[in-house]
């Protein structure tokens, strides 16, 4: 079994099961394959703590560069907006300076709707009239 897990026998103290450094001798030689396994395992570890740094350094710049684009599109919104409040407030002008001509306009309309009632009552009255003058004239 401990040859499955590559677990070799130390030189000094035989079969070596652990690889907490507990077992540590000062001035004995260390057992070198643990070294290996040890210097292996500071630098995988290394290794994947760059890559996760690395990995939340590509986030902040991904947030940021979103930032700065949503920055871009609300400046261009705020732009936007304040030019459609400026042309908001020119039509507000010129309908106020049109809205006596428009006054006038309507009271044209009425007053021709007026005649042309009363153009219509005329000529209502001038076709009886006529209907009346040739049914005398018939009885002559």
């Amino acid at each position: 079994m401990e040859e499955e897990y590559g677990v070799t026998d130390s030189p000094r103290k035989g079969p070596t099961l652990s690889t907490s450094t507990s077992s540590f001798e000062p001035f004995d030689a260390h057992d070198p394959n643990l070294s290996r396994l040890a210097t292996k395992m500071f630098q995988k570890t290394g290794e994947y703590i760059t890559h996760e740094l690395a990995s939340t350094v590509d986030d902040y710049k991904l947030i940021e560069n979103m930032n700065r684009a949503m920055m871009n599109k609300v400046a261009d919104m705020r732009q936007m907006s304040q030019s459609i409040a400026t042309k908001n407030t020119e039509l507000n002008q010129k309908y106020e300076e049109l809205k006596p001509l428009l006054q006038r306009i309507d009271d044209i309309e009425s007053t021709v709707d007026k005649l042309e009632a009363a153009a219509y009552q005329l000529d209502s009255y001038s076709i009886r009239l006529e209907s009346k003058f040739k049914s005398l004239k018939t009885k002559q």
